[in-house]
């Protein structure tokens, strides 16, 4: 399918502005803030440089605690006795309470502000990091819940500030953030064997990364702090707006409710794309350096080649979408990505370690594309900001919920064959149902299209 040389007329979609505003939904978009909090965040904005330093931090942090796991998932199951299933669940309980939690985070904003929950989601992140370490088997899964619980507030928050605060340097400022969570997830992956060796065991590997979790929920803490002051107590950072403050637009969307998207085959097929992705994306993080080690590799290139393969989705990330928003139909794309996982997921039947670092690329190549694809979709498929706000909650919470039994289930697979075939043959065909998937959500079509509607 050929690039369209012209951006979209508005009947044909979004033009990129409005894609762009879209992709970035802000927590508190409908409500307007307290006046005073309105005020503390101009003051915020005349020195940009503590909140430039605040969103570096906080997404470096959004993937590193999850991806510093997989690498030592061996010491941690040896040192507790658990099996493949058992183990699975130090990654799939993250996800599920991701997916649980992140519909709370708008109410969380409007409440007690952007600022002050971000604030509260990194000192949540720290202390399950800290709390995964603790001797109980207990108090480890209960860490990973509280990590996912406050990735989960991340998740949703980032973003939206973006929007907020760089509306003239949201391309750039999206680019950055994105680009320090993937270096946030490589350096974590590659950095937790030696960590682990130079630390005394695997709990020195992943408790080293509350002191980055710390640090940036330090320097949200006068930001939180300063928002707060123009709170009154009892009171909240943010009311409804007045029809006349938020414009006759934002007024006329709020009286639709918009489509029924439960009802729609097409937000289905978005949902299930992005939960599918994510499914195998969660399982590269829980189960490759075991795959690998499983097939005489040390434990230190494993974890090297799984932060080789976080770093390439960098590439598909950023180049996919910009392809995408120049396309009215995206089938093409979503089959290059699904054939992109499937080949390196293939070669991993074939010469697990002998060709490592060509699936790890294929792999990195395809997940990054994906993911991108995905929250492209989002915003493609839908008729306006209004709509692919409320597709994107859905999209990501089912999505997360799904992407959470890929990890339990290839683990329990795992220990009842003794061996990866059969949960790599499972993989593919995941992969075959992304195809699937992706020729129904790349069409040339508009979520309330009569074409659409289930």
């Amino acid at each position: 399918m050929s690039p369209s040389p012209h951006p979209p007329s508005p009947k044909a979609g979004l033009s990129t502005e409005e894609l762009l505003a879209a992709e970035l939904i802000d927590a508190e978009e409908d409500p307007a803030p307290a006046p005073a909090v309105a005020a503390a965040r101009r003051r915020l904005r005349s020195h940009p440089l503590l909140l430039f330093a605040g969103i570096v931090l906080a997404s470096l942090n959004m993937r590193a605690a999850l991806a510093g796991v997989s690498p030592v998932l061996g010491q941690i199951s040896g040192d507790f006795g658990m099996t493949a299933t058992v183990s699975s669940l130090v990654t799939t309980i993250p996800l599920i309470f991701m997916g649980l939690v992140s519909p709370l985070a708008p109410g969380l904003a409007r409440r007690w502000g952007t600022e002050t929950v971000l604030c509260g989601a990194l000192v949540l992140l720290t202390g399950g990091i800290v709390l995964r370490i603790a001797p109980p088997m207990a108090t480890l899964f209960l860490g990973c819940a509280v990590v996912g619980s406050g990735i989960a507030l991340l998740n949703v928050l980032m973003p939206g500030l973006i929007k907020r605060d760089f509306p003239e340097q949201a391309a750039g400022m999206t680019a950055l953030y994105s680009t320090a969570m993937i270096l946030g997830a490589t350096a974590s992956a590659a950095a937790a064997v030696p960590l682990e060796r130079a630390l005394g065991g695997w709990r020195g590997s992943l408790v080293s990364w509350a002191l980055l979790a710390g640090l940036a929920a330090c320097v949200w803490l006068p930001q939180a702090l300063l928002v707060r002051r123009g709170t009154p107590h009892g009171r909240r950072a943010a009311a409804a707006a007045p029809p006349a403050a938020a414009g006759a637009a934002a007024a006329a969307t709020r009286e639709q409710p918009g489509p029924r998207l439960t009802r729609s085959v097409l937000a289905w097929q978005i949902t299930l794309f992005m939960g599918s992705q994510s499914l195998i994306a969660y399982v590269t993080i829980a189960w490759l350096p075991t795959l690998f080690t499983d097939h005489g590799m040390n434990e230190t290139s494993a974890g090297l080649v799984f932060a080789f393969s976080t770093l390439v989705q960098m590439a598909g990330s950023f180049v996919v979408p910009v392809l995408a928003g120049r396309m009215r139909r995206q089938r093409l794309l979503c089959t290059a990505v699904a054939l992109s996982m499937a080949a390196g997921i293939a070669g991993l039947l074939i010469a697990p370690v002998a060709g490592a670092w060509m699936w790890a690329a294929l792999l990195g190549l395809g997940q990054g594309g994906a993911l991108g694809l995905a929250l492209t979709l989002m915003v493609l498929r839908s008729g306006d900001a209004h709509t692919a706000a409320r597709l994107s909650g859905m999209a990501q919470t089912w999505g997360y919920l799904l992407a959470a039994a890929g990890p339990l289930l290839l683990g329990a697979v795992h220990q009842a064959t003794d061996g990866w075939t059969v949960p790599i043959v499972l993989l593919l065909c995941v992969c075959g149902g992304l195809v699937l998937l992706g020729l129904g959500a790349g069409r040339d079509r508009r979520i309330g299209d009569g074409a659409t509607a289930g």
